[in-house]
Formats: structure tokens, sequence, C-alpha cells
């Protein structure tokens, strides 16, 4: 059975992720008022196929539950005993290619645009605005559009994914980031899903025309003057397929979600404040039993809520910091073929 369509409806500014009284719902809540899917378990996922696992972690609590920590994560990557790795990433990936976050006080993305005069800062990825305004995404996307020359390069993190790739226990990486590092390093399209799209095809925004799959270097190159691209068919705005406020999520999230998190036997998640649904909801779809990995400078989401997890080392494991030292610590602890690979691959690609 598939993900019911009303999970992609869950990006935030559509109307379908915005309760009467303001703010988001969360996937949660809204799989509990249609109905979760259920493999006999109580969650929106069933219990995965892999998440009894118990021969990972240092030891136990005492009740029969495996104790993880960094190392003991390390120790059984190295030992190749996690089969379907998922990992979510976020910006904070991306930070040290040049690229700013969204949300970091002083230095994110939306504390950086009131060169812009803009109502909010989000208004520069709402369609509705878009539509009434162009001019601020078209200067924006000028600036950030992937593969320019002189544009940023993978990071030790996403080197890591592709590593994670060639060590064949990577099922996917769900990325939030637009900016294409991912590809760049090598990941295969068939382990990545770019949740919030990406600017390898451009679109007609009229929903009376529709017009899809335009030229790319067309649009390209307008962006690239800092002109919104006007579609040949109908002559309405057209921008990248990159997921607006408003816009549903790619059928290729819907097509996968419920089979990798039932299949996930270790989660990684890295550089993401975790606030966008349904993206943000996802670290709690993976199996009761399967161990997850937060790579980040905070504390976010449900590993917030469960700190109590993290003190007693149950499924839990925080690693405090950016995401570059994180998966550098990672492959050290995982041994020193796994921080060479690490460090080849991030040589090739950031040539």
């Amino acid at each position: 059975p598939r993900l019911p369509l009303y999970l992609s409806l869950l990006v935030a500014g559509s109307s379908a992720s915005r309760p009467a009284g303001g703010g988001f719902i969360s996937a949660r809540q809204v799989l509990s008022r249609n109905g979760p899917q259920q493999r006999g378990h109580a969650c929106c996922f069933a219990t995965s196929a892999s998440s009894s696992v118990s021969s990972g972690g240092s030891g136990n609590d005492g009740g029969g539950k495996p104790v993880y920590t960094l190392e003991s994560i390390a120790m059984d990557l190295a030992k190749n005993k996690y089969k379907s790795v998922v990992v979510v990433s976020g910006a904070g990936i991306s930070v040290s290619a040049g690229i700013p976050d969204f949300r970091s006080p002083g230095t994110g993305l939306y504390d950086r645009l009131e060169e812009y005069k803009l109502p909010y800062p989000e208004a520069i990825f709402d369609l509705e605005f878009f539509r009434s305004n162009p001019a601020p995404f078209a200067t924006l996307a000028s600036s950030i559009w992937p593969g320019q020359e002189d544009g940023p390069k993978p990071t030790l993190a996403h080197s890591f994914l592709r590593l994670l790739e060639n060590k064949g226990c990577l099922r996917r990486v769900y990325t939030q980031n637009i900016d294409g590092l991912e590809s760049l390093a090598g990941v295969s399209d068939d382990k990545l899903v770019e949740c919030h799209g990406h600017f390898r095809s451009c679109s007609c925004i009229s929903p009376a025309c529709g017009a899809t799959s335009f030229e790319i270097t067309e649009c390209r190159d307008s962006y690239l003057r800092g002109e919104a691209y006007r579609c040949r068919e109908c002559g309405s705005l057209s921008k990248p397929d990159i997921v607006f406020f408003g816009e549903v999520l790619p059928e290729r999230y819907e097509d996968l979600i419920e089979d990798d998190m039932y299949e996930c036997d270790l989660l990684i998640v890295m550089g993401t404040s975790l606030l966008v649904n349904p993206v943000a909801a996802m670290p709690d779809w993976v199996g009761w039993g399967v161990p997850r990995v937060l790579i980040n400078r905070e504390l976010v989401g449900s590993f917030a809520r469960d700190k109590a997890s993290l003190s007693r080392g149950n499924r839990d494991v925080f690693e405090e910091g950016d995401c570059d030292h994180g998966v550098a610590k990672l492959c050290k602890l995982a041994g020193e073929d796994w921080e060479e690979e690490l460090n080849m691959i991030h040589e090739s690609v950031s040539e």
C-alpha cells in the first residue's frame, strides 16, 4: 500500500498544514485523524523489518534494550550490520560550502533578506507572493543556482552520503536542500529523494497551462540574469521545479517514503531544524527499535522531546556540532578504511 496523498500535502504554508487556529499540524496528527498505515503497530508505520536488531549497541539498559553510542554505531557500520540506512539532511550539511542555512540568527538566509523588502522572510518561497512579485526570488535564484563554475562544492557531509552508498548500506537520502550537492558528490539518482525539488527542470505555475519540462537552459539563463522566466505556451511565470510553500512534495517522496521507513535499520539525521512537515516528522516513523543518530548543532524535533532516551543511551545518539565534524568522527570510529575512503571521496568531488 502507498502512503496516503494527504501526507504529501503537508507542506508548510499549504491549507492542508494549517489548523483553524494557525500554526502547523504534524503529520502524526493528520495520520491519527485519517487512520494510520498499520503493519501490526500503533504508530503510523509498523515496527520495521529491521527494527528488532539487538546485536548493535554497547550493551543493554538492564531491561534487554540495546544501548547505542556513536562508537557502537560506527562499529556496527564497519561490521556491515546495517543494510538499510536512511539519511534525512537539511541546510546544515551545506553551510561549510558557503551556502547559508535558513534560520540561524544573524547568518541564516531568512535574516539576510532585508534587501528584498519582503513582508515576511518565507515570502521569497511563497507561491502567491511569487505570482505578484517574482523579482526577489529571481534575484536570489541567480546566486544559488547549482552548477555555476565558481559555485559551491560538496562538503565532507555530502561525501559521507556517497561513502554510505559505496559501502552498500545506503537505502535512501531524503534531502530538504535544493543545492544539488548530493548529486555532485556522486550519490546515485535512485538513492536520492529531493523533498523540496530541484533546479534541473522548469514548469509553468499557471494551473490553466501546466506546461512542464521546459528546456532548462533557457530557464536557467533567464534566472541567472536575475529575470523570472516566462512560459513559451501561455506567457505566465515559470520557475524551477523546487517546492514553494503551498505546493505538494514530489511524487517520488510519496512513492518511496512508506517502504523506506519500514525497511530502515539505521536513521541518520543531519543539519536540520526539523521544523517543516512532513520531513520534520520522519524520525518518528521508523520502527521503535531502530537507532537514530542526530548530527546537529542542537537538539531538534523528537530528539529534543525524547531527552530521556538520550540520557539513558537507548536508541538515540546526539553528536553535537557541525555536520562535517560529526561525520569525520563517525568514520574515524568506524576504522581507518572508512576514514581514508571518506577523505578520498571528498578530495575527488571538491576539486
